[in-house]
C-alpha cells in the first residue's frame, strides 16, 4: 500500500514535468508556438527547450539543496544561501564584472558563471572556517549568518565603487533564466545526478539527526563525515543553479517544505520530491514570468519572491488562527 503511494506521486510529479517543459517549449514571450515550421525551428530547440530544461534542473538542485539545509539544521525555514553561497555569488560575479575587463584575462576566461560557482563555494568553505569546523550545527548557521553579512557588505562596496555595475548585478540577484543554455543544462544535469544519488544513498543519515544529534550518535554512524558531505552536496548544488540562473529566491525553502506537510515519508522520500517539486515550482514560475506581460518578461525571481511570500503569509494566518504551521 506504501509503496503504490509512493510510485503514484512520483508518477503525478513527473507527468507534471514532463508537462510543464513541453509548455514552456511551446509558450514564450513571442506567443504560442503550436505548429513547428522552419522559422520556429531555432526559437523552439535552441531558446525555449535548453531555457525550459535548464529552469528545471536549477530549481531541482536548490530543492534539493533546501531539502538537505532544512533536515541537517533542524529548521524548517532554512533554504539552500543560508551558509553565505548567496552573497559569496554575488560577490564573484561582481569580481568578474569589476575586473575581468581591465587585462585580467584568467578572469574573463572564467566568466561569470563561473565566478558566480566559485563565489558561492569560498562562502561555504569562510562559513566553515569561521564555524571552526562542521560538527556542531548551530556555530556553523550562525557563522553562515556573519558571513552573509560580511559579503553582502563587500558587494555594496562593488555598487558604491562602480555604480555602473548595479544594474548588472541587479539583473543577478533577481534571477534570470533567459540566458539558458544547452552548456549550462548539461553541467546541472550532471551535478544533480551526481547530487542527487549520493544525497540518497547517505539520507539516513538525516533520518537520524531528525532525532536528535546524541541519539544519533548513538546509532553508531561517522556522523561527522556524513556531515561534511552532506553541506558538500548542498554547496555544489547551490552553486551550480546560482551560477546558471542566478539568485532565485524562495524555491529551496518553499519546495522541501510543501514536500514535507503534502508527502511527509522518511528523508529520502522528502529529498527525492524536494527535488521535483523544486523544478517544477521554478519552471512554473518561469512560465508565468515570460507569459504575464509579454512581449515584456520580468525576472523570474520577482514571480518566485512573490509566491513564496504569499505561502509564508498563509503559514502565519495558519498559525495565528492556531493552525499547524
Amino acid at each position: 500500500m506504501q509503496k503504490n503511494y509512493f510510485l503514484g506521486r512520483l508518477f503525478a510529479l513527473l507527468t507534471l514535468s514532463a508537462v510543464l517543459v513541453l509548455l514552456g517549449t511551446l509558450l514564450g514571450s513571442m506567443g504560442a508556438s503550436w505548429n513547428t515550421p522552419e522559422l520556429d525551428q531555432t526559437v523552439l530547440f535552441d531558446i525555449r527547450l535548453p531555457r525550459s530544461l535548464g529552469a528545471y534542473l536549477a530549481g531541482a538542485l536548490l530543492g534539493l539543496a533546501g531539502g538537505i539545509a532544512q533536515s541537517l539544521f533542524r529548521n524548517p525555514l532554512a533554504d539552500p544561501y543560508l551558509l553565505g553561497s548567496a552573497s559569496g555569488a554575488l560577490l564573484g560575479v561582481g569580481n568578474i564584472l569589476c575586473f575581468a575587463y581591465l587585462g585580467n584575462s584568467w578572469l574573463e576566461i572564467i566568466g561569470l558563471n563561473g565566478g558566480a560557482f566559485l563565489g558561492a563555494l569560498i562562502g561555504v568553505l569562510a562559513s566553515l572556517l569561521l564555524a571552526g569546523g562542521y560538527r556542531s550545527s548551530l556555530r556553523l548557521l550562525l557563522s553562515g549568518v556573519v558571513i552573509s553579512v560580511i559579503l553582502g557588505a563587500a558587494n555594496s562596496l562593488f555598487t558604491f565603487i562602480r555604480p555602473d555595475l548595479f544594474q548588472s548585478i541587479q539583473s543577478f540577484m533577481l534571477g534570470n533564466t533567459t540566458l539558458l543554455n544547452w552548456s549550462g543544462v548539461e553541467v546541472m544535469a550532471i551535478a544533480l545526478a551526481f547530487c542527487l544519488l549520493v544525497s540518497l544513498v547517505i539520507s539516513p543519515t538525516l533520518d537520524a539527526l531528525s532525532l536528535g544529534e546524541n541519539t544519533a550518535r548513538t546509532l553508531g554512524l561517522p556522523l561527522d563525515q556524513l556531515r561534511l558531505m552532506l553541506i558538500t552536496i548542498l554547496a555544489l548544488a547551490t552553486g551550480c543553479a546560482v551560477a546558471q540562473t542566478g539568485l532565485v529566491a524562495f524555491v529551496g525553502l518553499a519546495a522541501p517544505h510543501l514536500v514535507r506537510k503534502i508527502f511527509g515519508g522518511r528523508q529520502r522520500v522528502q529529498l527525492l520530491f524536494s527535488c521535483l517539486g523544486g523544478g517544477i515550482l521554478l519552471l512554473s514560475s518561469d512560465l508565468i514570468a515570460r507569459t504575464l506581460f509579454a512581449p515584456l518578461e520580468i525576472p523570474v525571481g520577482i514571480v518566485t519572491a512573490v509566491l513564496g511570500g504569499f505561502y509564508l503569509l498563509i503559514l502565519l494566518r495558519r498559525s495565528s488562527f492556531g493552525g499547524r504551521p
